[in-house]
């Protein structure tokens, strides 16, 4: 991972944005994040931070609300409102004053934990001797939670196809539970294609150049 450190659009003369570049800045390794709106849920990179608020990047246009909810890696929920956005970069201000060595230290606690959304879609799971229709519950880059009739076995490979960037995927049963499965992909999602294809499933309109 790399250090950068990001500064708020010179032209924005919101006194919001002004208080964000007035703050003390810290650089943060960056990380992937999720930043939850009426539409979704997304995903977004933490460029840096203050006790005010954060710089994020993302890989499609920032929803149009003014206010989300920034989940960050180690579970912990922060309110924002929308201060600046400068094509797919945007600051957010915090809602409530924040520990800044409290969001650095979790970032540092949890350096490989996987970004989780709540993606709800249709696929069809097939197998050497069986196919049937599901639904996945949440998507990560490496893996997937569905819910289906069949019964499977732990490790036995499965190609999974939906829509878009979901067509014949193969991934491999990891745990079983009742009628839901967790399975580990063959081949991982890069950050942006997983980014992309939260966006088009949600809310197209965000990738529209």
């Amino acid at each position: 991972m790399e250090n950068i450190a990001t500064t708020s659009p010179e032209d924005s003369e919101s006194v919001g944005a002004q208080e964000m570049r007035g703050a003390p800045r810290f650089t943060l390794l960056i990380r992937a994040a999720r930043l939850v709106a009426a539409q979704g849920e997304f995903v977004c990179v933490i460029r840096d931070i203050s006790e005010t608020g954060v710089s994020v990047r993302l890989f499609h246009a920032l929803p149009p609300d003014d206010t989300f909810e920034l989940h960050m890696p180690g579970g912990r929920v922060y309110s924002v409102k929308r201060i600046w956005v400068r094509e797919n970069e945007a600051g957010l201000e915090f809602a409530n004053p924040v520990d800044v060595a409290q969001i650095i230290n979790e970032v540092s606690e949890y350096p490989k934990r996987g970004l989780r959304l709540g993606l709800h879609f249709p696929i069809t799971i097939t197998s050497l001797t069986d196919s049937c229709e599901g639904v996945v519950e949440n998507l990560s880059q490496q893996g997937a939670r569905f819910e289906c009739d069949a019964l499977f076995a732990i490790d036995q490979t499965l190609r999974l196809s939906g829509a878009g960037a979901f067509k014949d995927v193969r991934a491999k049963v990891r745990w079983r539970r009742d009628r839901q499965y967790g399975v580990v992909f063959d081949d991982t999602f890069t950050l942006g294609d997983f980014a992309r294809f939260a966006a088009r499933l949600q809310a197209p309109s965000l990738l529209a150049s």
